[in-house]
């Protein structure tokens, strides 16, 4: 029965009790100055170390003489005391009284430090924390130690020994135990075996019998009180499964038969004691259970449903002033953190982390959760955790519930430094209030989604057909009996036939408001049937229908999007992770430029082990594929010109080529040692970017043109590596493994498409160069057109040295003399021959590239001209890109009048023209009719400047 006797008094009260039973220690202690009060203040909080003091008198003077009171402990103080408290223990009984007394001593510590203010929160938590590991760590030492003296070792098939490993669960896990809390754990060792014993036994067998040991070493009840209560119900099937599995067994469960909430419970697992190697493995095995690679939506509904039925249980035991588990309190903080973990963290690693505070303030840098919401979440957080304290330290008991009774209302007051209770209980509701309401914010029912549509009607098929395709054309659909015609295919298509119950109510929320919002775009029944491609795409993965139903804001820009292009509509049904881009129009509509792209790949890579290629090239893909749909929306929205959508594309491919070259060295280097001929800090390599890739054009569904070149001119040289081989034949498998990493298909499909042909001797010459076999094909042996597309290449990666040996060659191949009229008619052979193969045009079209007056015959022009006066203008090789050598002959005065700038505007034209074809998933053709005065323009300067003979001025 509570006592009606105020807290001060009754503290008062025991330590007069105290001092009557020990006068000499009281005389002593009271000569300390401060120990009094801050007595009178611990013991006012907590009746447990009263008690505790009251028992055992020399326990108060040895704690105050050792500076327990006053002192901080280190990393890794916790274990060497407990350890040096065990030394000389033999058997359990004294194993048990040990660990007891030990806890006992510590809890008083703790919460003397806690009540006194002496000790901040978070070391309040970290020391609660550090004593469970202590003990459960010691505690399995010795116990597998005096097990294996009996029954011997565990061994796997090879003979290996075997460790258990000890998994702590929640706020063991994330170091953030508080005063009187259970620790979840979960026992695993890594492989089946038996011991090797006298009388050999199971690994299974034995492993159970250690863990039981175990559990009642911490758990069970003796004079000396218990160390902390055990909870094993997280592990496997719960209590129907063993207290102890092999790693084999549990990746089979967490793969096959867990469930939502064990994903939840995971995000905080750490390992606590046992095989330091084994639990490093064990945990990179459960990463992909805990963390899905994509954005994971649906995750939102399970927490949602675990704090529903906590709400229900609250309810209907009437613990609604429970700190814990009660409205705005801890779990929602908690809850709400780890909702964005399961969420993003496979995708965003920064939030793979156990604590809750920091999983907040990443919220907060990553802009996830406004500065505002974290900083109030966090204070609260920290009020509530010191009240539960406060709650538990009274009587070292498992409660969250706040006092019934005046006298205990007042103690929980008082303790966290409020003169009465009202005053307190202002300042809690506060922050409960604001807790429950961010909580209300992040998990808004998405079921008021779906059913505020008129639409539910349609897809529930709830109306005739008459009402069906009247309510269809009110919302904006032009053929509604088609649509709904549509909509009945889709419904009974194998998508929606084969959902599962969870994706079968995903999608009766996301039909309704997915119809309304395609209904209000500017091309409803063409953006409807591209939008269905790609539910039926993602309808297996229910994460994405989620993502869909819970982010209005995702979904108006998916719609926004494929309203306008096939292009991404097809991008994205083939790619369902582009989805993610689709939830934060700041960043969908801002490409990235050179410096943050590469940051960002970084980024994206250091997720991933490095010894995981195929992993490594997935994620490369991902990234690829995610930038170019920002430059496609920025693009199709009009926040980005035509040409600067081709600088965009063109760094995206730069900075994923050197990472590709950069992986591929590393891993030749790593079976075959460094080349002869790169002993310094460079590869000795280099990627030469041609074509659209040299020339900074890039589109969309661009090839990547290239040439490897090398720096190694002795045939002799090998590598240093314990395999050497050859540096030529080195630097040919390294380009071979680049290669493999642009082109293999992946579950994303490739990164590239390669074009290795405008190599020396194209297909039939040697895959990777060297920079003197190049230099000596340039001069002697390379064709006019060759020479054109030398034009348009430049250094994207490699080597320095390299690079600006090939920057030489270049310079000095392009810029000799050449004879104007040959040069004129090899131009324009190699033009008509292309144009005899690739020209589209007919009486009913123009093919936009290649036909008479399309951008092809720009480009050659330009070459021609670049070619022509290069001799006399070096400066006219600085650039790779047509309209900048265009400015550059107009600076020359090397066309007469406007020609350059008419040249140009036309080009800028028809390359509009061709870029919005290629976005529209459309040939690259226009009506015959259409483009005349372009065309005109184009071919009157073509025949002036590349068939009428050559002027002599």
């Amino acid at each position: 029965m509570q006592s009606s006797e105020h807290p001060a008094q009754e503290a008062e009260n025991k330590w007069r009790q105290w001092q009557s039973s020990s006068p000499e220690l009281a005389a002593e202690l009271r000569s300390v100055d401060g120990f009094e009060a801050a007595l009178l203040q611990v013991w006012e909080g907590s009746d447990f170390v009263a008690q505790y003091c009251l028992k055992q008198p020399q326990k108060l003077m040895d704690l105050q003489h050792s500076g327990a009171f006053t002192t901080s402990y280190t990393d890794g103080e916790m274990e060497r005391r407990l350890a040096e408290r065990l030394v000389g223990v033999t058997d359990e009984t004294a194993l048990h009284r040990e660990l007891r007394r030990f806890r006992n001593e510590q809890m008083v510590r703790i919460i003397w430090r806690d009540l006194t203010r002496t000790a901040p929160l978070d070391e309040t938590l970290v020391d609660l924390s550090a004593l469970a590991d202590a003990c459960v760590s010691q505690s399995l030492t010795l116990l597998y130690d005096w097990m294996t003296e009996k029954q011997g070792t565990p061994r796997n098939a090879a003979g290996e020994p075997q460790g258990l490993v000890v998994l702590g669960m929640g706020k063991l896990g994330a170091r953030e135990l508080n005063l009187s809390s259970d620790i979840d754990l979960i026992f695993a060792y890594p492989e089946s075996g038996q011991t090797d014993g006298p009388r050999p036994t199971s690994n299974e067998q034995f492993f159970i019998r250690l863990c039981q040991q175990l559990v009642k070493a911490l758990n069970s009840q003796t004079v000396d009180g218990f160390v902390f209560r055990v909870d094993a119900r997280l592990r496997p099937f719960g209590d129907a499964g063993a207290l102890a599995l092999s790693f084999d067994a549990m990746e089979t469960y967490y793969q096959s038969h867990a469930r939502e909430w064990e994903r939840y419970a995971m995000i905080k697992a750490r390992v606590v004691a046992g095989d330091a190697a084994a639990g490093r493995e064990i945990m990179a095995m459960l990463q992909p259970f805990i963390y899905r690679r994509y954005l994971d939506f649906g995750a939102i509904e399970s927490i949602r449903d675990m704090k529903r039925l906590i709400s229900r249980e609250l309810m209907r035991k009437g613990m609604a002033d429970n700190v814990k588990l009660g409205p705005g309190g801890i779990r929602e903080i908690e809850f709400i953190g780890q909702a964005f973990q399961l969420i993003r963290g496979g995708r965003e690693p920064e939030l793979q982390i156990r604590p809750i505070l920091p999983v907040l303030q990443v919220l907060g840098e990553k802009q996830q959760l406004s500065m505002e919401e974290v900083a109030e979440l966090t204070e609260a957080y920290r009020f509530l955790r010191l009240v539960e304290n406060r709650i538990q330290a009274w009587k070292d008991r498992q409660t969250h519930l706040l006092p019934e009774d005046d006298a205990g209302r007042l103690r929980i007051a008082r303790c966290m430094g409020f003169a009465d209770w009202e005053r307190f209980l202002v300042v809690l509701d506060q922050h409960r209030a604001r807790v429950q309401a961010h909580f209300d914010n992040v998990f808004a029912l998405s079921e008021e989604v779906a059913t505020d549509s008129p639409l539910q009607a349609v897809w529930d098929q709830e109306l005739d057909d008459e009402q069906a395709i009247e309510l269809l054309q009110q919302t904006g659909y032009s053929d509604a009996k088609s649509i709904l015609s549509r909509l009945e295919n889709f419904r009974q298509g194998h998508a929606c036939r084969s959902l599962g119950t969870r994706g079968r109510h995903r999608m009766e929320q996301l039909m309704p408001v997915l119809l309304e919002s395609v209904g209000r775009s500017s091309v409803p029944d063409v953006a409807l049937e591209r939008i269905l491609r790609i539910v039926e795409a993602i309808a297996r993965r229910t994460s994405y229908l989620a993502l869909l139903v819970e982010n209005p804001t995702a979904l108006t820009q998916l719609v926004k999007l494929v309203s306008i292009s096939p292009w991404i509509a097809q991008q994205v049904a083939r790619h369902p992770l582009l989805l993610d881009e689709m939830l934060d129009p700041r960043r969908l509509y801002t490409p990235l430029k050179r410096e943050r792209l590469e940051l960002e790949l970084d980024t994206t890579l250091a997720a991933v082990d490095k010894d995981d290629q195929e992993q490594q090239m997935e994620r490369m893909r991902q990234f690829t594929q995610s930038n170019m749909l920002r430059v496609a929306a920025a693009d199709l929205t009009g926040g980005i010109p035509l040409m600067v959508v081709s600088d965009y594309l063109t760094e995206i491919a730069e900075a994923v080529t050197r990472r590709v070259m950069e992986q591929a060295w590393e891993q030749m280097v790593a079976r075959y040692g460094r080349p002869g001929s790169a002993r310094g800090s460079g590869n000795g390599f280099a990627v030469i970017g041609y074509g659209k890739l040299g020339g900074i054009e890039l589109g969309y569904g661009s090839d990547l043109d290239m040439v490897f070149l090398h720096g190694n001119d002795n045939p002799n040289q090998m590598t240093d590596g314990e395999r050497p081989i050859a540096d030529d034949l080195f630097y040919a498998r390294m380009g071979q493994r680049m290669i493999h990493m642009y082109t293999t298909r992946t579950p994303a499909g490739i990164l590239y498409e390669v074009d290795m042909r405008l190599r020396p001797n194209g297909n039939s010459g040697m895959l990777v160069s060297s920079l003197e076999a190049f230099e000596q094909y340039q001069r002697n042996a390379a064709w006019t057109w060759e020479h054109q597309a030398l034009l348009r290449a430049r250094p994207v990666a490699g080597d320095p040295a390299v690079m600006e040996q090939f920057q030489r060659i270049r310079r000095e191949v392009l810029s000799r003399a050449r004879d104007a009229e040959k040069l004129q008619a090899d131009v324009r052979e190699m033009r008509e021959k292309m144009r005899g193969s690739l020209d589209k045009s007919n009486d009913h079209q123009f093919d936009i590239k290649q036909g008479v007056g399309g951008i092809a015959d720009i480009e050659f022009m330009v070459q021609y001209s670049v070619l022509r006066w290069a001799n006399k203008h070096p400066d006219l090789l600085d650039w790779t890109d047509n309209i900048r050598l265009l400015e550059s002959l107009a600076r020359h005065h090397l066309f007469q009048g406007e020609v350059a700038e008419q040249l140009a505007e036309n080009y800028r034209a028809l390359r509009a023209v061709y870029h919005r074809k290629s976005l529209s998933e459309l040939p690259g053709v226009v009506g015959a009719d259409e483009l005349q005065p372009e065309r005109g323009a184009v071919q009157a300067l073509w025949q002036k400047l590349m068939v009428d003979p050559i002027s002599q001025s």
